[in-house]
């Protein structure tokens, strides 16, 4: 039986997304993996799995759920406080509580131990290894990839420079256990039958590292905990992780020279960087509350990105409020945010195209120069194209179709070999 869906196939999944058809789903027995479940990584992947339940749920179905690590179903203020959660031997590995990436070679033994026989389907929610479990040829596997291997794939010499177990001597065996790891994340791309990407550049380098198609459903991001505001203040604001590949010390550089006021909302390792570059015109705040981030996202004159990601959640937030947003134009920030110069009535904000500080002032300069052709409204009516109710529609319909093929597929196969 042929396990991976051929172009026809395919076309007819997407045109099923396109449509307001039925997403019924029949009664499954579900197995939902994730790689880690801790209170320190409560991010996009999470919120997937979060919305993926819901999804479920609306459909009258539950998931096992499944992760190498789990500190979260002890969490009294998690929702998956007290929920029965499957992990493996990593669980009880010093330390793990405060992640299992250092001990990157075991993760793919981990997943692999995982038993999930007992499924119909099962779905994972991936951006490591979490599409590594075995299946058997009955059981239907859904992967929402977040994202190839960042670091086994397009970002490994920024992780072998930026890390001491790149350098030197012990740089030998990192090496070559990353070249391991590339192989294994390769083979188990065949243990998939369909895959989600988050956007269409994660959908180009599904393609680029597995020669797998996969179909777009963007994330869900929760649009309904902010709200419009029309008023905005003579202020640019940028919240983020302080590390390398976020950008924010190329940012700081920008405003250093635009002598524009900015607001800085995170903490990391580049904190005392950051700090060392700003000037007064720049505050830094550090790691704020919900709250103190929102009203800042609100009033802003505008979200300023300089990362690359796959899809990037704070800029879709900043848009939900009304406040448009200046970007590095590659990557998920492409796809969520429509540049003013080419989309004049429909337009959310400025891409620029290098991650240099020369780009971003032109940028800046760019936008205030063409504040006027900016509506909040319309800005936050492009938000609302990524709400948690989109997802779970499109998820739903996707998941039903996919499980209607793959046993067509099946039956046909079993019919010939029977005639």
């Amino acid at each position: 039986m042929q396990r991976q869906a051929g172009g026809g196939d395919r076309r007819l999944i997407e045109q099923t997304l396109q449509q307001p058809a039925s997403s019924k789903l029949p009664n499954l027995n579900i197995a939902l993996v994730h790689e880690w479940l801790t209170p320190l990584a409560t991010g996009g992947s999470e919120l997937v799995v979060k919305e993926i339940l819901q999804t479920l749920a609306a459909h009258n179905l539950d998931a096992d759920l499944y992760a190498l690590i789990d500190f979260e179903s002890t969490n009294p203020n998690s929702y998956l406080y007290k929920r029965k959660i499957g992990t493996t031997f990593l669980q009880q590995f010093p330390l793990a509580r405060r992640g299992v990436q250092k001990y990157l070679p075991f993760l793919p033994l981990a997943i692999e131990q995982l038993d999930l026989r007992a499924y119909d389907v099962i779905l994972s929610s991936a951006h490591a290894v979490a599409k590594g479990v075995l299946t058997a040829p009955h059981q239907l596997h859904i992967c929402y990839c977040h994202t190839p291997m960042r670091y086994a794939w397009d970002m490994t010499f920024e992780y072998l420079a930026s890390s001491k177990m790149g350098r030197g001597l012990l740089g030998i065996p990192t090496r070559y256990l990353l070249h391991q790891l590339r192989q294994w994340d390769v083979l188990t791309a065949n243990r998939v039958d369909y895959f989600i990407a988050n956007s269409h550049n994660t959908a180009q380098r599904i393609w680029r590292y597995y020669r797998r198609p996969a179909t777009v459903i963007y994330p869900p991001v929760d649009t309904h905990r902010f709200q419009l505001q029309e008023a905005k203040e003579d202020f640019y604001l940028t919240v983020a992780r302080l590390v390398s590949y976020k950008k924010i010390s190329l940012i700081v550089e920008a405003f250093n020279q635009l002598k524009k006021p900015l607001i800085v909302i995170g903490d990391g390792p580049e904190m005392k960087q950051i700090r060392r570059l700003a000037r007064p015109n720049i505050q830094i705040l550090g790691w704020q509350p919900d709250a103190v981030v929102d009203s800042y996202m609100s009033r802003a004159k505008a979200f300023v990105y300089a990362a690359f990601e796959d899809f990037g959640i704070t800029p879709v937030e900043a848009q939900a409020c009304g406040t448009p947003v200046i970007a590095f134009g590659k990557g998920g920030t492409a796809e969520t945010v429509r540049d003013l110069r080419e989309h004049r009535d429909k337009g959310t904000g400025v891409l620029f195209k290098e991650q240099t500080v020369a780009a971003l002032v032109d940028a800046v300069s760019i936008f205030e120069k063409n504040l006027g052709l900016l509506d909040p409204g319309v800005v936050r009516s492009q938000a609302l194209s990524f709400s948690p109710e989109f997802f779970q529609e499109q998820y739903a319909k996707f998941l039903a179709s996919c499980y209607q093929e793959f046993h067509n597929q099946r039956n046909s196969w079993q019919s010939q070999r029977l005639s």
